[in-house]
């Protein structure tokens, strides 16, 4: 299982980034999981709109989802269209995004699967398996598992019991981790700080830790020395053209 990171970025992309976007390859198969503001000029760099084999959204604000509007239209506009793409969602998480265009302009481009979290689907070669996450608007944390390797994402959440669920015993937990110590009051319990995903890293006995979604102007280095008080596995930050492996 190879993960590349389209962007990274938490709220807006900084200068040169990207928001939340995930490349997720096993044994040729290509899966999107999320598609944040500016991650489609990202995936293109690595592979054409018509290599993508799937989209999994965690939820629906639009630094996770904006560039599903480029990505359908790119396939849809073309000469050659392929066939229509699986997209993974939670019920009603696209509605905004879909509608961006004039009725039925994008409709052959796409299949929409929409799941309850707490479910579990199979997509291409990777069993999923889905939590419902605390966040503002409904959210649904992924557990990808596909050749004896697991990859566990949290979307936007806040600490929760079922992130450890989620991420037990992983060998990557791609973690939110928007604030470095604490988190403002009026988002506490829905968004979480790189001290809460190296705690919720240590609970689940993860390999390996990624923090993402990082707010614009965050120190990754105070990120990690933050995370680096609770966890004591593997560490890092999540960047645009990361590239891990799970041999």
């Amino acid at each position: 299982m190879r993960l590349t990171v389209l962007g990274a970025c938490g709220a807006w992309p900084e200068a040169g980034q990207a928001s939340s976007g995930y490349l997720i390859e096993h044994d040729g198969f290509r899966l999107l999981v999320d598609l944040g503001y500016a991650t489609v000029p990202r995936l293109l760099e690595h592979l054409d709109v018509d290599q993508v084999d799937a989209v999994f959204i965690s939820h629906g604000h639009p630094d996770h989802c904006a560039d599903l509007n480029p990505l359908l239209r790119a396939r849809a506009l073309r000469k050659d269209p392929p066939p229509p793409l699986p997209v993974y969602t939670l019920p009603g998480a696209l509605d905004a995004v879909l509608a961006l265009d004039r009725p039925g302009m994008l409709d052959s481009a796409y299949t929409l699967h929409e799941f309850t979290a707490g479910s579990t689907l199979g997509i291409g070669p990777f069993r999923t398996e889905t939590r419902p996450l605390p966040h503002y608007v409904p959210n649904a944390g992924v557990r990808l598992t596909a050749g004896g390797r697991v990859l566990a994402y949290t979307g936007d959440t806040g600490p929760d019991a079922n992130v450890v669920e989620l991420a037990r015993d992983a060998d990557l937990l791609l973690a939110e981790a928007s604030y470095v110590h604490e988190v403002p009051a009026d988002s506490t319990g829905y968004q979480s700080s790189a001290r809460d995903a190296g705690r919720q890293a240590t609970a689940a006995g993860v390999g390996h830790l990624l923090l993402t979604h990082l707010l614009p102007g965050t120190d990754h280095a105070a990120a990690r020395a933050a995370a680096r008080t609770e966890y004591d596995g593997e560490l890092g930050v999540a960047v645009a053209d990361l590239v891990v492996d799970l041999p």
